[in-house]
């Protein structure tokens, strides 16, 4: 079942709970400053009190959160039998990768959060306090890296926006680490820049060296066959509530996050299915779609003479997986 990627009412429910009294003109300045600093290459160790983390969590949660989804969704689709009991999440900030996941897999029991900002575990605890899910998850302090080593495997590994943090050396050694700690699947997740998907791209070609199978975006092991300047990444659409809105300072009423993903497996999935990598193209003789094949790079078009697969085509939405008929 696909998940929404829109905020779970609990965690809804948590955030509006700490806005309570919380000026958003200040959350606003706040998270404009960590959002300009997190650009400049800098990391989360510009959040450093309560009110930067919550302006933080405000600006940013939603976003991070529907990008999850979408990943979740898209492993979930190609693994279908795939059901964790135990999640470790790597850089976890305030646990939003945690919530999805959650909502993600019914079958999760365990969650181990992991991350170097005491003040974004602190928040993420106290989100996490009233959860059905999540109210016994353990945070645990200190560099994610470090703490990785020394804990236990889990079904599942998630690391959302964290290994552009880090340099080239630290992001293989991350990425060798958290795949030796995920029993059944790696998901990874970064921003959809050309250094987002760069980074994406290392980790795919280290790891399937080491034995991983890629569910998806990609429907293969083989190298990514989009050449410089296009770039693989997807978008995801989610809705803008009021706060959301005047913390970020926007006008319209939804949002548009772009990220790059990656879901690796132990095991070979039991279905390949070709990626649309762009939108559509819907003309009035035929639909253009990009996809990305197991052949490689496709251009595929579909004649509207052809209704049945017509039909089928414009449902197509930019990031969809496109199992062939047989």
């Amino acid at each position: 079942m696909m998940i929404s990627p829109t905020l779970p009412a609990e965690l809804k429910a948590a955030l509006d709970g700490k806005l309570q009294g919380f000026s958003r003109t200040d959350a606003a300045q706040r998270s404009q400053k960590i959002s300009t600093a997190y650009r400049a290459g800098g990391t989360s160790g510009t959040i450093k009190s309560d009110a930067d983390a919550l302006a933080y969590a405000l600006a940013r949660m939603p976003a991070t959160y529907a990008a999850v989804a979408a990943s979740l969704n898209a492993l979930t689709e190609m693994a279908p039998d795939l059901a964790p009991e135990t999640l470790l999440d790597v850089g976890a900030g305030p646990g939003t990768a945690c919530w999805a996941a959650a909502e993600a897999f019914p079958s999760l029991q365990d969650f181990t959060l992991l991350d170097a900002n005491a003040t974004l575990s602190r928040l993420a605890l106290e989100l996490a306090r009233d959860s059905t899910r999540l109210a016994d998850c353990r945070y645990l302090p200190g560099d994610a890296g470090a703490n990785l080593a020394e804990v236990s495997q889990a079904d599942l590994v998630v690391a959302s926006y964290v290994i552009g943090e880090l340099n080239e050396t630290d992001q293989r050694k991350l990425a060798e680490t958290m795949w030796a700690k995920a029993r059944h699947a790696l998901v990874v997740i970064e921003p959809g820049t050309p250094a987002g998907y760069a980074r994406i791209l290392a980790l795919r070609q280290q790891l399937i060296a080491l034995g991983a199978y890629v569910a998806a975006p990609c429907p293969h092991e083989k190298p990514c066959p989009l050449t410089a300047p296009d770039w693989c990444h997807f978008s995801q659409r989610l809705p803008r509530s009021q706060a959301h809105r005047q913390i970020k300072g926007a006008d319209v009423p939804f949002e548009d996050e772009r990220f790059i993903y990656i879901a690796l497996t132990r095991t070979a999935p039991a279905t390949r299915a070709a990626r649309v990598l762009a939108p559509a193209d819907v003309g009035k003789a035929e639909i253009t779609a990009k996809l990305c094949a197991e052949g490689g790079l496709a251009i595929t078009k579909v004649p509207r003479r052809d209704k049945a697969a017509y039909a089928n085509a414009r449902r197509w939405r930019w990031g969809d997986a496109v199992i062939a008929e047989s």
